[in-house]
């Protein structure tokens, strides 16, 4: 069995651009981006296109746009296996000419025929070899390509979960492609693997069952065995497994939500792994490649915990500066149609980062803040007191803020000037008419804060509206 030692570290992640980007494959990713920076190595992109029917390149774009945003800069690629078609061939020539593969020319009506004949005598389905010794034929035409499958025990040690051994005699003789320049899966990805120089092949536990007819067919091309380590799969809350088919999976989806990617860089690390003794959850991408180490990845399926996500990303919402913030906020508000004044926005940002979990709750949030809010009267009263006395208590608060210049539309300044009335009056009947006349809102930040925000004509006029309302009543 041929065998390396001393390989430079060479990884790879390998999408099929069949689809968006989902969670699990930017997890997998992530992991070998890891282990390729912790350990000197390269981290090499790959598109498996060759599904010319289902591949499309708007999805290897968001592919490109996935992991570029995540900050996996990759070290050579995208190599794509639809531009290498004729090394393939050359493969698959061998094979042939060797006698380790030949040609099937059994229909789908036959494969399923034989499929169904199993399972009614309860035996799980595999091909049954009857093309194996076939004479070419001039009537027929192949259908595909198959390996000559040994019958034997195939073992390896999975980085990740120690010694796995397979049945090779279960497996049959599997497709390895349709014909001399449409290679399948398997064959591919071996080929591509040994021409690459992958050291280690780090993908998720869905693959266990690819490694043993990996194995056997780099034998059978005189190739060296990469490393193995297969990663526990990402489950949903009640621990089903996440489907790509959910448009909240897609890893795009998350950045379109407002969640900021070293969040997002941080939260996908611990998904089924986690440093030494260590109890911290917030680490920095240098951080991380100092301390990951393969062999910590667990065994068991890692469940996506959404409340630990907005938590994480909330961290690092608040550790931005204002103007930082405002670059974030920036492009998504375009893709929104939105344009907030420069001057504002940064106001905003620095109001609302408190309180939220993502960007997206920002511009929620902050929408307040441009334009006129629409609220009944009936939210200006405060508990039991009358319309009578918010009208009064909103119309002091006008002419107070009337004599007050604009530069005193501080937080500080405003509480100067205002508090004193609000505690001889009562803060709720003073304070709470006053931020609902700013913001329309039960829940907002402070009356000072966003005034502060809005500024002198804009609060007035706020308040103005208010006068209006409550005079209707």
């Amino acid at each position: 069995m041929p065998t390396e030692n001393k390989r430079e570290v060479r990884v790879r992640i390998a999408p099929s651009p069949t689809g968006p980007l989902h969670f699990g494959t930017a997890r997998t990713a992530l992991f070998n981006w890891l282990f390729a920076k912790s350990t000197g190595g390269a981290f090499i992109l790959r598109i498996e296109d060759t599904d010319l029917e289902r591949s499309d390149t708007k999805y290897e774009e968001e592919i490109i746009a996935g992991l570029a945003w995540l900050g996996l800069e990759w070290d050579e690629g995208p190599v794509r296996q639809s531009e290498r078609l004729e090394v393939y061939e050359k493969h698959l020539k061998r094979l042939l000419e060797e006698g380790k593969a030949y040609y099937c020319y059994c229909t789908k009506e036959d494969l399923e025929e034989e499929r169904q004949a199993m399972m009614a005598q309860g035996l799980a389905p595999k091909y049954s070899g009857r093309c194996r010794n076939r004479a070419a034929s001039g009537s027929a035409s192949p259908q595909l390509i198959r390996f000559r499958m040994p019958e034997t025990a195939v073992s390896f040690k999975d980085m990740i979960r120690g010694k796995i051994t397979f049945d090779a005699a279960l497996f049959g003789d599997i497709a390895i492609a349709k014909n001399l320049r449409a290679p399948l899966y398997n064959f591919a990805a071996v080929v591509d693997d040994h021409e690459m120089r992958i050291s280690h092949v780090i993908r998720g536990e869905d693959h266990i069952s690819n490694t043993p007819k990996q194995l056997l067919l780099q034998d059978a091309l005189g190739f060296a065995h990469p490393d193995y380590g297969h990663l526990p799969l990402i489950l949903s809350a009640d621990r089903s497994k996440m489907s790509k088919r959910y448009a909240e999976t897609s890893l795009l989806a998350y950045r379109e939500g407002g969640y900021l990617p070293e969040a997002m860089f941080n939260f996908m690390a611990l998904m089924g792994w986690h440093p030494r003794a260590e109890e911290r959850e917030i680490y920095s991408k240098e951080e991380l490649i100092k301390v990951f180490d393969i062999k910590r990845v667990q065994k068991a399926g890692a469940v996506f915990n959404q409340e630990k996500l907005d938590w994480l990303n909330a961290q690092y919402v608040r550790t931005l500066s204002d103007n930082e913030l405002a670059e974030h906020l920036r492009p998504l508000l375009a893709a929104r149609g939105l344009a907030w004044n420069d001057t504002l926005l940064t106001k905003v940002a620095a109001i609302e980062k408190s309180r939220a979990k993502t960007l997206g709750d920002i511009i929620t949030n902050g929408e307040l803040y441009f334009s006129l809010p629409d609220y009944d009267a009936k939210l200006l009263v405060w508990q039991n007191a009358s319309f009578a006395d918010i009208r009064e208590r909103l119309a002091r608060l006008e002419e107070m803020l009337q004599n007050a210049p604009e530069k005193e539309f501080t937080v500080p300044a405003l509480t100067a000037t205002l508090m004193p009335y609000a505690e001889e009056k009562g803060r709720g009947t003073v304070l709470w008419p006053f931020r609902v006349a700013l913001s329309g809102r039960q829940a907002s930040p402070g009356p000072f804060e966003l005034a502060a925000a809005l500024g002198k004509e804009e609060t007035l006029r706020r308040l103005g509206l208010a006068l209006q309302k409550l005079g209707l009543v």
